[in-house]
């Protein structure tokens, strides 16, 4: 199972490197197809993948990010609101087909999912967004690893004892100065292509170390409701770690807490 789950490791880390560089359609056609994947694997979840008020979720989806590239939407948020009324419509007009919290689901999937994910194309495309958007996966996938490493060996605390009783406060705290020096590490190695001054790495630093604890919450979210509803992964796809929304559980989150920070703190 190591094996296993450390080349796939290896080969999700590869995947991330050649699109992220590559950026542009291929970066947003990409993101559009991991979050269609995880709202089929969300709706799963609910027995709902294949119903008629799923599918308006994935077209819904494939709007938003069919936007982010054209701009042809005034208003996002008279965009939400709409498929909200549509999805309503379908609930109403098919009772009692649908228990009102599918509905909820499917709405719930259209932001949590493709909306959430999709601030990793936006912040590629950001000013300086080509070493920016790597902070998204520091503060995820580093903060994880930090985590482990340390938890491992000094974890005494439980973090939360029900919900995922093998990590700890050691952990957790091993999670964010690992992330916090690992964004400094990188944004002095990139401080010259960046432009930052010194002052500005350590805002980046800080910013990751905030999304490092957003990492946490969603990490453990995707946890809870696994729990909920009594599976162990959300899917196979990825050989050792499950399903989309097991390996970008905490990505999801910190995409947009990475985005908006530094849209509006380093810019």
């Amino acid at each position: 199972m190591f094996k296993t789950r450390l080349i796939s490791g290896i080969v999700l880390v590869a995947a991330a490197l050649v699109l992220i560089v590559t950026g542009g359609e291929v970066l947003l056609a990409a993101s559009g197809v991991i979050s269609l994947t995880g709202m089929y694997e969300l709706y799963r979840v609910y027995q709902i993948e294949r119903t008629p008020a799923a599918g308006i979720g994935y077209l819904a989806a494939v709007i938003y990010y069919a936007d982010l590239y054209f701009a042809w939407i005034p208003d996002r948020m008279i965009y939400i609101i709409g498929v909200l009324i549509l999805l309503l419509a379908v609930y109403v007009l098919s009772y009692p087909k649908y228990h009102a919290s599918e509905i909820m689901a499917v709405f719930f999937g259209i932001f949590y999912v493709a909306a959430m994910l999709s601030c990793i194309y936006q912040t590629r495309v950001m000013q300086n967004g080509a070493y920016i958007v790597w902070l998204i996966f520091l503060c995820s996938w580093g903060c994880d690893t930090c985590a482990y490493c340390v938890g491992v060996k000094f974890g005494k605390h439980k973090m939360s004892p029900v919900l995922s009783p093998k990590k700890s406060v050691e952990g957790a705290a091993g999670g964010l100065a690992g992330t916090f020096l690992l964004t400094v590490l990188y944004a002095f190695v990139f401080q010259e292509q960046m432009g930052i001054t010194t002052v500005q790495i350590f805002l980046l630093a800080a910013i990751s170390t905030i999304g490092g604890v957003i990492s946490m919450i969603g990490d453990l979210a995707a946890s809870a409701i696994k729990r909920n509803y009594e599976i162990k992964d959300y899917g196979t796809l990825i050989p050792g770690h499950g399903g989309i929304l097991d390996r970008f559980d905490s990505v999801i989150f910190t995409a947009p807490v990475i985005y908006y920070l530094a849209a509006y703190l380093v810019s």
